[in-house]
């Protein structure tokens, strides 16, 4: 079988990686797990899990292959590497906010990130926050920024209003 995407993100768990495919799945339109690995008794010196553990999870996020992995407690997910999640309206901002946000970080974090339960990044952003901020009146750029900066979640029709200099 030959993928059709050539780069597909691998998420290391502890040993969640199931569960956490299963609770993206739910989350996304047009997503669904494809594929579970799982341990056997060979190489269990070095993972340490039990026979029948799921090793990997194979799974699409809106078409967007990705694979999770349970490799143990050696890693953990940081704000370094996060995922975008584009939205084209304030429903979609809205929705994944608060579903990725269940069971998270106690605290949602600035600009549009918050942590999942899983302890991954996520970026809840607006389409139209692109255009705010690559357009050429610096001033209305400016004032986009200070909104965006003051905001957890983001919220587009502020983020209008500040460009605007309403």
């Amino acid at each position: 079988m030959r993928l059709q995407q050539k780069i597909v993100p691998c998420l290391w768990f502890d040993e969640q990686a199931e569960e956490a495919a299963a609770f993206y799945t739910v989350i996304f339109p047009n997503s669904r797990i494809t594929q579970v690995t799982r341990y056997g008794e060979a190489g269990f010196e070095f993972h340490g899990k039990a026979p029948g553990t799921a090793m990997t999870v194979a799974f699409e996020l809106d078409g967007q292959a990705f694979t999770a992995l349970n490799g143990g407690p050696v890693f953990r997910f940081n704000e370094a590497v996060s995922l975008q999640v584009m939205c084209a309206t304030q429903t979609e901002v809205d929705h994944y906010w608060v579903r990725l946000g269940e069971g998270g970080a106690p605290e949602a974090q600035q600009c549009g990130w918050l942590r999942d339960r899983y302890g991954l990044s996520w970026q809840v952003v607006p389409e139209v926050l692109l255009e705010l901020l690559a357009a050429p009146d610096q001033a209305a750029v400016q004032r986009a920024t200070e909104a965006m900066l003051r905001m957890k979640k983001l919220d587009i029709a502020g983020l209008q209003q500040a460009f605007a200099g309403e």
